[in-house]
């Protein structure tokens, strides 16, 4: 006759008499500067003609984009987005008759030069039928910031079990879990908000005078990170 077999205790999801556990969050909070910026450039021609207003479309998207490449390596990004060329109807009059035909284009560049991008907003604002967006600052995806928030949020956590667990006399003894917050059960992501940017510069004409560069003021960035941990303690005596 064999012993029947002597299988382990299911584990106490929150720690028991002699294995207390400490459930904690860690939080850490960053303000960093920027370290790239993004300007949205939409350039405009109008034309009684469909093939003049392309033709001046397309030689104000050249000059656009020959002067954002004369920047070099303080671009690091230049895309043409949305392209179209519409036609206007006259309001007045029999039929569908067209009165003239618009056509724009828009065009992103991220910088990470801001001296420069200060100039370049200026001279590209100076151009005619030529509006500026931006610029929005932002840091990379792969920012240290992002890894420095991560680590800090852990230190908090352990200090913070640490603290409990010297208020009752005791000592942590081992990390049991630690989990991004949302980990777990995680939500769709919310839309993040937008950041800061300068007012629109739009429709300089070309008999203005040279403008001054732009003294910009990057908008420092907040980086967030949130983490739960849960420990176990030497029991402490009560």
């Amino acid at each position: 006759m064999t012993a029947p077999s002597q299988e382990p205790p299911p584990a106490v999801p929150y720690g028991t008499p002699t294995a207390p556990r400490i459930a904690v969050r860690g939080e850490a909070h960053l303000e960093v500067d920027p370290e790239i910026a993004r300007i949205g450039v939409t350039v405009a021609a109008r034309g009684k003609d469909r093939r003049a207003a392309l033709d001046d479309l397309t030689r104000r998207n050249t000059t656009v984009l020959d002067l954002v490449k004369t920047y070099g390596d303080a671009v690091e990004r230049l895309e043409t987005g949305s392209f179209s060329i519409t036609p206007e109807l006259k309001e007045k009059g029999r039929g569908e008759r067209i009165h003239a035909y618009h056509g724009r284009v828009h065009v992103t560049a991220e910088l990470t030069d801001f001296t420069a991008l200060g100039e370049l907003t200026t001279r590209l604002a100076d151009m005619d039928l030529t509006h500026v967006d931006g610029p929005w600052w932002a840091l990379r995806p792969d920012s240290p910031a992002y890894r420095e928030a991560r680590q800090q949020a852990v230190r908090e956590a352990v200090q913070r079990a640490r603290e409990y667990a010297e208020a009752l006399g005791t000592s942590l003894a081992a990390l049991v879990e630690l989990a991004d917050i949302g980990a777990e059960n995680p939500q769709p992501p919310a839309l993040a908000a937008p950041a800061g940017r300068m007012r629109s510069m739009a429709y300089a004409t070309a008999e203005d005078s040279a403008a001054a560069p732009l003294d910009l003021e990057p908008q420092r960035q907040h980086v967030h990170a949130q983490v739960n941990a849960r420990f176990t303690m030497a029991p402490p005596q009560l």
